[in-house]
């Protein structure tokens, strides 16, 4: 029988199950240009409002992640177990470029394949070309190539990896169903699985900040993905996160490679430690480096205090093509012109912070992107100098901005400042900054 992707369209419009041989000829029609963009569009939707079961959720997943080149690991040449961390994106979030050298210091192999900003979020491949030189631009062969000889690698997808997952992406970027957490679900877990990890440690974050700004969701789709991860074979655990407020002091690429160094030299803001231990904690539990996260947390601390997991990342670096000088000399890094203080209007405590707000002033600054295809200036951003909790003093600066053009830091300056909420009294109660975790089998 001849294949009708309109057929199969129909029947997930109205609410059938769809079959793992439907979903292969549709992915494979995908990627060889027999399913057209409208038809993509049309499947996305139908998903978006009647979703998938986890039959079809992990066979979607399958065929988006083979529709590509997958790694296929010489376990010959392997000295330790496969293991990645994904986050859903956030403000201020630099995790992945501390977790991955902390990770392959202790023994783990961390073939990170990442992202770059949109909207008010960051992207780890931004911060990664703030380092001049650094190329995320890798073909597979450089990929494997460079994971086995220092145990990390950051990459963007490449045309060869889930070339399916890049098109249906594209279609649903412009057709509102970005949100579906189906299709969220089988993006994220088709790369990560081309990847051909053993586990995988999601961060997912919620809050004002994040794309999931209910924790129901977040939760749902944290769900979802561990659920689809576990029935492939993967040790899997999730972590719902705070993104109420940005993550560490510094937002925008070179700032935040910055804050990163801080971390690996053993300082930093205490929030982005806390959560780097905490998930390189949860990488060698999956990994099997430890038994338990206090273990993992202790383990990630040593490769810290020693130098060895600063001496991991120096090396990808070097492997990459990044300038090492910066990495010994961060005044080294892109810095902008001009820099303002943005002063608070009155005396008190710091009660909440609008986050995605302080995100999209980072935009505004060139310091991120609202289309997929805008230039980011590596140099721009903002240093917060108080958080929520924080007490202030009337005329005391809330945050520094780093800027090249006048006209937009001032943009930015007003969006800051009323993104900072300040009252007479601290807060009653915090957010926790791990809310919940939500283990698969294999996470003890």
């Amino acid at each position: 029988m001849a294949f009708l992707p309109q057929e199969i369209i129909r029947a997930k419009r109205d609410g059938g199950r769809l079959s793992d041989a439907d979903i292969e000829q549709f992915v494979k029609g995908l990627t060889d240009g027999s399913v057209g963009d409208g038809q993509a569009a049309a499947f996305a939707m139908a998903t978006f409002f009647k979703g998938m079961d986890i039959d079809e959720r992990v066979a979607l997943t399958r065929a988006m992640s083979q529709s590509g080149s997958t790694m296929q690991w010489d376990r010959a040449d392997l000295h330790g177990p496969l293991v990645d961390k994904h986050s859903t994106g956030g403000v201020g979030d630099k995790t992945s470029l501390v977790l991955a050298p902390v990770a392959a210091a202790g023994g783990l192999l961390v073939p990170m394949i990442s992202g770059r900003g949109l909207g008010h979020t960051g992207g780890t491949l931004d911060k990664l070309e703030a380092i001049p030189g650094f190329n995320v631009n890798l073909p597979v062969s450089e990929f494997r190539r460079i994971l086995g000889a220092c145990g990390c690698c950051m990459i963007g997808q490449t045309a060869e990896i889930a070339p399916a997952d890049r098109k249906i992406y594209a279609l649903r970027d412009v057709t509102a169903t970005v949100e579906s957490p189906y299709l969220i679900c089988a993006s994220i877990m088709s790369k990560k699985l081309a990847e051909g990890i053993n586990g995988l440690v999601l961060d997912v974050k919620t809050g004002s900040g994040a794309f999931m700004k209910d924790e129901k969701d977040a939760m749902f789709l944290a769900e979802l993905m561990v659920e689809t991860g576990e029935r492939m074979g993967k040790s899997m655990v999730a972590l719902i996160t705070d993104m109420d407020q940005p993550l560490g002091r510094y937002v925008g690429n070179a700032l935040e490679v910055v804050e990163v160094l801080e971390v690996l030299r053993g300082e930093g803001s205490d929030d982005l430690r806390e959560l780097c231990l905490e998930l390189s904690a949860w990488m060698f539990q999956l990994g099997g480096k430890t038994q338990t996260i206090e273990a993992g947390k202790m383990l990630a601390k040593e490769l810290i205090g020693s130098g060895k997991a600063l001496d991991k990342f120096r090396e990808m670096v070097k492997l990459q093509g990044g300038d090492l000088d910066t990495i010994d000399h961060p005044e080294k890094l892109p810095r902008p012109k001009h820099s303002l203080e943005v002063l608070s209007t009155k005396a008190g405590f710091v009660s909440a912070i609008e986050c995605e707000a302080v995100g999209t002033a980072c935009v505004v600054l060139g310091g991120g992107r609202e289309k997929k295809e805008d230039s980011v200036d590596p140099g721009v951003g903002i240093v917060l100098h108080k958080k929520v909790g924080d007490a202030i003093r009337a005329d005391e600066s809330i945050c520094t901005v780093h800027y090249n053009a006048d006209a937009l830091g001032e943009r930015a300056k007003d969006m800051l400042l009323r993104s900072y909420h300040i009252a007479d009294a601290p807060p009653v109660e915090r957010r926790p900054l791990v809310h919940r975790v939500i283990r698969g089998s294999g996470a003890k």
